[in-house]
């Protein structure tokens, strides 16, 4: 099979370009990726060069994606612009990429009677005080990045119900794992406690996430792509739910750092509370998370630790003119 995999020099993205190309040794993949801050060509090494290639471009430009698609069979879509405080800073980026880019990729897919897989997030769903999330569940996005990625869902139901399109959703729970961005809290914490600095944590912490390791969800992309039925939305929950205060001090204790590093900022405008996300349909697939967050967790930290050579340079640059204007006025720096 040759796949397009849009935003595959992303985190999600990557590992699961990485993870196909091992478990289906005749696959090929065109990656089409804009190569913004979050897609990055270190996150492409060690692949087979004879068996991928890398497009730059914008899944909102229809002459790229149309060139892009040119012999494939499939599409997984992975680009999106997906943190949810870039996306209080600038919604217009989110609503262009997660609501129009899945239009244009609908539409070609379409033409080419090509099935569409959209990766989603549980975020669409909101906040849960107790249970957790079904596919039946509402959708009731808080954020301008959750709201911009239901609307993309939103189309390729309707692309689905109206055309007949091969068109499916996934949503997962919170990923982490290796080539992730430093914006997220599991690699800031990791980074910031390697190097001794304040690590920022939201309000109190005891927002709670449900956490799933990537690779996890590469497996459950695979499930769903194989088996998933046209239309239906799957979700894919981690084994483990936290709250964002004992994520940061069991990397802290992992990284042998100091708890004293801690330090509690203003809380992020319209935070949800709890995200947990039940996995029965996709189950009912044949697919289980295998990975817990405490052995999750630990191969993550040493990643980074054993990885200064990727993260290095982007401790500099866009990364720390953000990091600053989001957390330097909260941290007194």
């Amino acid at each position: 099979m040759k796949l397009l995999v849009t935003g595959g020099a992303g985190f999600i993205g990557s590992n699961y370009v990485h993870h196909r190309l091992v478990a289906h040794p005749d696959d090929e993949i065109v990656i089409l990726d804009k190569m913004t801050y979050a897609g990055r060509p270190e996150n492409l090494e060690g692949l087979p060069e004879d068996r991928f290639r890398l497009v730059e471009g914008d899944i909102a430009d229809r002459d790229i994606v149309h060139s892009a698609l040119d012999g494939c069979d499939a599409l997984i879509n992975f680009a999106a612009e997906s943190h949810v405080d870039r996306s209080i800073e600038a919604p217009g980026e989110f609503i262009t990429t997660d609501v129009f880019g899945t239009f244009v990729l609908l539409e070609a897919a379409r033409d080419l009677g090509i099935r569409h897989l959209q990766i989603s997030t549980d975020e669409v769903y909101g906040s849960i005080d107790e249970g957790s999330f079904t596919e039946q569940s509402p959708i009731e996005p808080s954020s301008p990045y959750s709201a911009s990625k239901a609307g993309g869902d939103l189309i390729v139901r309707a692309f689905n119900h109206t055309y007949d399109a091969d068109a499916l959703v996934i949503r997962a729970s919170n990923n982490y794992g290796p080539r992730q961005h430093p914006e997220k809290l599991i690699p800031l914490t990791i980074l910031n406690a390697l190097h001794g600095d304040s690590i920022p944590v939201y309000g109190n912490g005891m927002q709670v996430r449900n956490w799933l390791f990537v690779q996890d969800f590469c497996t459950a992309i695979d499930t769903v792509f194989d088996k998933g039925e046209a239309g239906q939305v799957y979700n894919a929950g981690g084994p483990d739910e936290l709250p964002n205060i004992e994520v940061v001090m069991t990397i802290l204790r992992l990284a042998g750092a100091d708890e004293s590093l801690i330090t509690h900022v203003g809380d992020r405008l319209g935070h949800d509370v709890r995200y947990s996300l039940g996995s029965e349909r996709t189950e009912g697939l044949g697919w289980r998370a295998q990975v817990s967050f405490e052995d999750g967790i630990g191969r993550t930290v040493a990643w980074y630790r054993d990885n200064e050579d990727w993260w290095q340079s982007l401790r500099a640059g866009e990364y720390r003119e953000y990091y600053e204007r989001q957390y330097g006025t909260r941290l007194g720096s």
